[in-house]
């Protein structure tokens, strides 16, 4: 394939993201099992007439892209791709409780239509009046890079395009606390920050949007390279491993070429062990980090993790709150992305100092 350049990246979580010239400077702690993301000042970017019919994930997806295009200064991209697990969950609770509460009579179209997974790519589309490819991935936890690897052969075709790409998903009232239910979430209260010493199963959850223009044209503007993404529904811990062996010696690197690598550990005693044992094996003697104990778990909270490599190149400093271990690489030229949910939906990704 060809290059595939990050040149500007946005993301709202739960964590203060979106304040400029900070990296994880200011920590939000949470003592619950389920929270919501942190409000940037979104009249900024959205009228407040279409915002008040406007649910959280289009609000996040239509802010954090109108972000990410400033940064790349860029007004209009070629193309809209967005990948989301849950989709607007907000609109199609108030659909589903209208159909309960109205009988299933008088119902009006407004809602069920809010309530798609592609809510929020259209509504990015007719705000900057953009009629270019547009279309949604719905993979569950890889639904992001699903949307990144179809940009990657968009850049083959259309050479020197700009590719909005994004992930998206919010929590609802209702729905969200189904997962208690399940396991999914953890049903004690928790501190985020001491995620990791949970010995229960479940995990904690939140929201958040995470979008970037790629782009395969190499100019001084470029934050990172997006070298290679690898997918993959399921697997064995030692699988990973061979797999992980292979991605890296697929693009001419050794264990050691890797600076750091960012893990998905969520604390959820069921699933961790996916995790654990690249730390105590393959990279055993690499720089390890993590991040959902600052935003919670949600299907494109990989998403997140492309956000901190490319503010590692870009601020030559790693927040002390996001690491594992005391390895500290001197530099970091090249950054390994591993993640899954609930032992499926792997992926794997290589971000490159540009």
């Amino acid at each position: 394939m060809s290059k595939c350049y990050i040149k500007g990246i946005a993301s709202i979580t739960a964590q203060p993201t979106t304040v400029e010239d900070q990296f994880l400077e200011e920590i939000i702690s949470y003592q619950e099992s389920i929270f919501r993301a942190s409000d940037p000042n979104y009249k900024e970017f959205i009228k407040p007439a279409a915002m008040r019919r406007m649910s959280k994930a289009v609000k996040m997806g239509v802010t954090a892209s109108q972000m990410a295009l400033k940064q790349a200064n860029i007004e209009q991209p070629d193309a809209i791709i967005t990948g989301t697990g849950m989709g607007c969950r907000q609109d199609s609770e108030k659909f589903l409780e209208k159909i309960l509460y109205d009988d299933e009579q008088y119902l009006t179209p407004t809602l069920f239509i809010q309530s798609t997974h592609n809510t929020v790519g259209g509504q990015i589309a007719l705000g900057l009046k953009c009629k270019a490819y547009n279309v949604t991935y719905v993979q569950s936890a890889v639904s992001f890079e699903s949307a990144i690897i179809d940009a990657q052969l968009m850049l083959d075709e259309q050479p020197n395009s700009n590719i909005m790409v994004g992930g998206i998903d919010e929590i609802a009232k209702t729905s969200s606390r189904f997962h208690i239910l399940n396991g999914d979430v953890k049903k004690e209260e928790i501190h985020n920050l001491e995620l990791l010493s949970s010995t229960t199963t479940g995990t904690i959850a939140s929201e958040g949007a995470t979008f970037m223009v790629i782009g395969n044209e190499d100019t001084t503007n470029n934050i990172a390279e997006i070298v290679d993404v690898e997918i993959k529904y399921s697997a064995s811990v030692e699988e990973i491993k061979k797999d992980i062996l292979e991605f890296i010696a697929r693009n001419d690197l050794e264990i050691t070429a890797i600076d750091a690598i960012v893990l998905g550990n969520n604390g959820d005693h069921s699933f961790d062990h996916y995790y654990q044992e690249l730390q105590q094996t393959l990279f055993k003697d690499t720089e390890q980090l993590y991040y959902k104990h600052l935003i919670g778990e949600y299907h494109t909270a990989s998403a997140f993790a492309y956000w901190i490599g490319t503010k590692i190149f870009e601020y030559k400093n790693v927040p002390d709150v996001l690491r594992l271990n005391d390895k500290k690489s001197q530099e970091h030229k090249n950054i390994l992305i591993y993640n899954h949910y609930r032992g499926e939906n792997h992926s794997i990704a290589l971000l490159r100092k540009c």
